[in-house]
């Protein structure tokens, strides 16, 4: 027979704390604190399978249920010295929700229950208090018809409202013993009257009516809306606890409070928490009574006038302390408990792993791993790769008020805020006039690159987590949040309108990159602190982890904070990036409109020093670690002027007319650019680009190793191949210019040629490529958009309704498709190393600095992932994590 009722009490339990899949967080951690010893009312749990047979049969129950539940609740009525529904000795029990996660507030909970006109006599003559038995008998009435029965709060609120104004009392604590014996009556009639029967007063009715309602909550909105954020799966279901009442609220020997055994905040080692003397639970955080500091160094810090417990209960606090340490110590982890203090006896109500802050989550792992709680392993999956991510970036202040306008896709963390502009150009500006700019576009492209430099943040209607201002977001640590497509913008009047209001040009906007959200006005930022105990976890993050960590840069300033940050090279350098520059973007103009071979060499001539410069700066920054530059990859079309002032300054410099200049934009536009004339077709078509490029390369690497820098090993990228002969012919066009460069600079240089991996084509024909290429770089934004037939800046528009009927599970930008896309890097690895055994493998798409990305690449026996400067400590956590085969669940 399936035992589908679990117990506890008395010092002994039927579960463990190992069983939370089938006695949920709660029901597993009182069992464990039971067999500890520790003083728990005496209860049982009913499993999470329960739920899950209660949604796959018809919201019914097993047939053997109700006999265990009767079973287990006589063990409660033996270790209580109560029985449930008696008249003269009740027992009264909570009914609360219990998940395998932690999901605070989001299901239903029910206090007293057992409470009816007979056994409220019998809690009179226990307590020795008429006034206190009502109270607690009109509270459960009204928890009960909300939760149970669906009768709104306010209906209840109201009538209590009435009476304290017909009394002219202020506080509940005005009312009498029959004042609430009165108000008993009163919400009963309530109930009647809106559901035409009346309250019930069987308590065995009313546990199997709490009891469903727990289960029912389990697909409530709420519930499913916290599921859904924290990746949380439906079919566990939730367990339900049936536990004996304590009361704190029994008179002044009697308290409830809720602590943790370190502050949640910082992290810092010391008792935290609040208590009331003479109050429920409940009423320590509904905010009508201001709860009082746990002990005498919460006081002082929170400048707190009430006196603590340790100073009015010091023996009670001192069994509460050594609970404290016990518990710390037993599950190695900060502990969030709750506890009762009922006529002078301590009772625990709970114990689970406690919600922290980031710098929370970090301090608590580094110091207990120090102190020999934990060991390194156990910090380093201790720590949230998300919870790092936060702390790299600013974050707006929890107090602060905010107006959301609107929800965007949470594209690049941190929060920002400036005043709207519409434009790049007037980014730039505004910026050199001193201005914080907020950049407004429903979408961004290359050319605006200059104006996303100089924002705080940037905000866009259309796009999704790996579009152009997504990725280019990342790489400069700028917070942004995309495809917000409930704004309308106006770029004429310069204005956008969202949920009835309009935004201005100059209005101060606030976006947070971390959660989507578009906020008006200036709202407060917290900046990051990066303490010596972030640098501790990374040092034995870098122990562990077997994937290396390269960067995505191509500027000084994105290389250096990588470097910082503990990147190992840069994966991929897109030297597109580097041609928006106004100084270079006219030549690049010229190149693309010259209608010779010649004149198209000439343009570029006037480019190659800049590349070169680039290239030498970014190997000396990188002193000797390896940089691969991806040669130009984009269709031509994206650089060329949509202004008719640009197009008149390209047709000067260009010696042509500005109908030329037009007709050449026209006779460049593709049906569809991303599959069109670009990556390695364009070097095909236009061999001299890739000579040029490949120049810049070379010249740079000798010039630094002249100068005395360490060895450079450059990594040259073709990118977009599909056939073994498109790489071929290119290796030969850049190995001729590497033997003329190191002839003409007398230098002897070591390099490499590899692809992109990023069309199917190319990944099923990997052996036959790994012939030429002596790396294989996966360019999974690409590999993703060709594999779905998706456009990762349209797919926005109707890849959240996937989510949302539960198609997809994650959106595959943000996170790599494992049984497609991940089928395909698979086949390429195994392929590409069966011919060629020494090749080596990354990834450089924006999944190489996400944490389940990561994990995929460390399994599929990738060498190095890379990513944004900004997520390169996220990476190497996840590495680590990958290697000690994932993270403990740790709390956020």
């Amino acid at each position: 027979m399936t035992k589908w009722v679990y117990s506890f009490g008395d010092g002994a339990a039927e579960g463990r704390a190992d069983m939370k899949n089938l006695l949920g967080g709660k029901g597993a951690n009182l069992a464990e604190m039971s067999s500890l010893g520790i003083p728990v009312p005496a209860g049982f749990t009913i499993t999470t399978e329960v739920c899950t047979y209660f949604y796959e049969n018809g919201e019914t129950y097993p047939d053997e249920l109700k006999a265990q539940v009767a079973a287990a609740m006589a063990e409660v009525e033996n270790v209580m010295g109560a029985k449930f529904g008696d008249a003269e000795n009740p027992l009264l029990v909570s009914v609360r929700s219990g998940a395998r996660a932690s999901m605070p507030g989001m299901m239903d909970t029910v206090l007293n229950l057992g409470l009816n006109d007979d056994t409220v006599n019998g809690l009179i003559a226990k307590s020795g208090d008429e006034r206190f038995a009502f109270d607690s008998y009109r509270r459960f009435v009204q928890m009960y018809s909300n939760v149970v029965l669906d009768i709104g709060h306010h209906h209840f609120e109201s009538i209590l409202e009435d009476l304290k104004n017909s009394k002219g009392y202020t506080l509940d604590t005005d009312l009498d013993a029959d004042d609430w014996k009165g108000m008993v009556e009163a919400y009963k009639a309530e109930v009647e009257r809106r559901l035409g029967k009346p309250f019930p007063l069987d308590p065995e009715e009313q546990l199997w009516g709490a009891v469903g309602a727990v289960f029912g909550s389990w697909m409530n909105q709420r519930a499913i809306t916290y599921r859904k954020l924290n990746d949380i799966p439906a079919d566990w279901g939730t367990a339900v606890n049936v536990q004996s009442m304590v009361f704190g609220n029994m008179g002044e020997d009697s308290a409830t409070g809720v602590c943790f055994t370190r502050d949640p905040s910082t992290g810092v080692n010391r008792f935290y928490g609040e208590f009331l003397i003479n109050a429920q639970g409940e009423d320590v955080v509904a905010g009508i009574r201001t709860p009082q500091p746990l002990n005498e160094v919460e006081k002082a810090a929170a400048k707190s006038t009430l006196p603590s417990m340790e100073a009015v209960m010091p023996e009670l606090y001192g069994e509460l302390d050594a609970i404290r340490d016990r518990l710390e110590t037993h599950y190695k982890d900060m502990q969030d408990m709750e506890f009762t203090i009922q006529q002078g006896k301590l009772w625990m109500l709970q114990t689970r792993n406690g919600k922290r802050t980031s710098q929370a989550a970090l301090t608590i792992a580094v110091e207990m791993c120090e102190s020999g709680l934990i060991d390194k392993a156990e910090a380093i999956r201790r720590v949230d790769p998300a919870q790092l991510d936060k702390l790299l970036h600013p974050m707006l202040d929890p107090k602060a008020e905010k107006k959301i306008l609107a929800k965007g896709l949470p594209a690049s963390p941190g929060a920002a805020s400036g005043q709207v502009v519409f434009s790049a150009e007037d980014a730039e500006k505004w910026s050199e006039q001193g201005k914080k700019v907020m950049l407004v576009r429903v979408e961004t492209s290359p050319e605006d690159i200059g104006g996303m430099h100089v924002a705080q943040g940037i905000l866009t209607t259309r796009g999704g987590m790996t579009s152009h201002a997504a990725v280019v977001a990342r790489g400069m640590g700028t917070p942004c949040v995309s495809g917000a497509g409930d704004i309308k913008v106006d770029y004429n009047a310069r204005t956008f309108t969202v949920a009835g209001a309009t935004v201005k040009e100059g209005d101060m906007l606030t976006i947070d990159g971390a959660t989507g959200e578009v906020i008006l006005g200036d709202v407060p930022t917290i900046q990051p602190e990066l303490t010596g105990d972030f640098g501790k976890l990374m040092g034995w993050v870098d122990e562990i982890r077997r994937l290396k960590v390269r960067t995505n840069a191509e500027t000084p300033l994105d290389a250096q904070t990588a470097r910082k940050f503990g990147a190992e090279g840069i994966g991929l350098c897109r030297t597109e990036h580097m041609f928006f520059d106004p100084a270079r973007i006219i030549h690049m103009r010229e190149m693309i409109l010259a209608e010779d071979e010649d004149t198209r060499r000439a343009a570029l001539a006037k480019l190659l020093p800049y590349q070169r410069k680039d290239f030498e700066d970014l190997f000396t920054i990188m002193a000797g670690l390896p940089v691969t530059i991806r040669l130009l990859d984009p269709p031509l079309h994206e650089f060329l002027p949509h202004s008719e002032h640009d197009m008149a300054e390209v047709a000067k410099a260009a010696g042509i007319s500005v109908d030329a200049v037009k007709s050449a934009s026209a006779r460049l536009q593709e049906s569809n650019p991303m599959l069109g004339h670009r990556g390695c077709r364009l070097a095909i078509t236009y061999p001299e680009i890739c000579e040029m490029q490949a120049r810049a390369i070379f010249e740079a690497a000798c010039a630094v190793t002249k100068a005395g820098g360490e060895p450079v090993v450059p990594e040259v990228m073709v990118p977009l191949v599909g056939l073994f002969e498109e790489l071929d012919m290119l290796k030969k066009v850049i190995e001729g210019v590497a033997k003329t460069v190191m002839a003409e600079q007398g230098v002897t240089l070591e390099y490499m040629i590899g692809t992109m991996i990023e069309l199917p084509r190319a990944a099923l024909q990997a052996g036959k490529i790994a012939e030429s290429a002596e790396f294989f770089s996966f360019g999974t934004n690409d590999l993703t958009q060709t594999t779905f037939g998706l456009s990762r800046d349209d797919a926005g528009n109707f890849l959240k309704a996937y989510l949302d009927k539960n198609i997809i599970e994650v959106d595959p930008f943000v996170s790599l498709d494992r049984d497609g896309v991940g089928e395909l890097v698979r086949l390429a690895v195994e392929r590409g190393r069966a011919a060629r055994s020494d090749i080596k493998l990354g990834i450089c798409g924006e999944h190489g600095g996400d944490p389940s990305s990561v994990t995929f690449c460390h399994e599929a026996g990738l060498d190095y992932v890379s990513c944004s400067p900004y997520r390169v400590p996220i990476a190497r956590l996840a590495a680590a994590q990958a290697t000690l085969g994932g993270a403990s669940g740790s709390t956020k």
